[in-house]
């Protein structure tokens, strides 16, 4: 997965200025960490240990607080993968939907499926219903190649 351009950066922060907020160094700290952990789906709190280790002096509740307005925005989206957290992770520009998961009902283990493999069946579905679909998020739970092995 792409990691956030410069660009992007500037979009960010635009955005924020139009809302009323800054690019505080507090939410960019939250900012590089999620985009340094990408791929990780990482909870607010696990987000906020990582991100304590470059800001010693940020609580909990100004993670919480940025991921909500990150999620707002429209970087962040949340994840429910089925275990009891809400987890983050980045939302690209070039992507038209959430990817898919691949979750691993043993070690826990996470895997990003790359493309879009449902377009054939949205078209279907937004033909046959006469829906028209802004997104989905599929989610599979199995064996990682790991604990199948075993």
């Amino acid at each position: 997965m792409p990691k956030l351009s410069e660009n992007s950066i500037n979009k960010l922060k635009n955005n924020l200025k139009e809302k009323g907020y800054k690019l505080t160094p507090q939410r960019r700290a939250v900012l590089d960490t999620i985009i340094e952990n990408e791929g990780n789906h990482l909870t607010a709190e696990e987000l906020y240990d990582a991100v304590k280790v470059v800001c010693p002096e940020i609580g909990l509740a100004t993670v919480y607080r940025t991921v909500l307005l990150l999620e707002e925005l429209k970087v962040l989206c949340k994840l429910d993968l089925s275990d009891g957290c809400s987890r983050y992770e980045l939302i690209h520009e070039e992507e038209n939907h959430q990817h898919h998961h691949l979750v691993c009902t043993n070690c826990g283990k996470v895997i990003e499926v790359e493309g879009d493999l449902l377009e054939t069946l949205e078209s279907t579905i937004e033909e046959k219903y006469k829906f028209l679909i802004k997104n989905h998020s599929v989610k599979f739970f199995g064996l990682c190649s790991d604990c199948n092995k075993k």
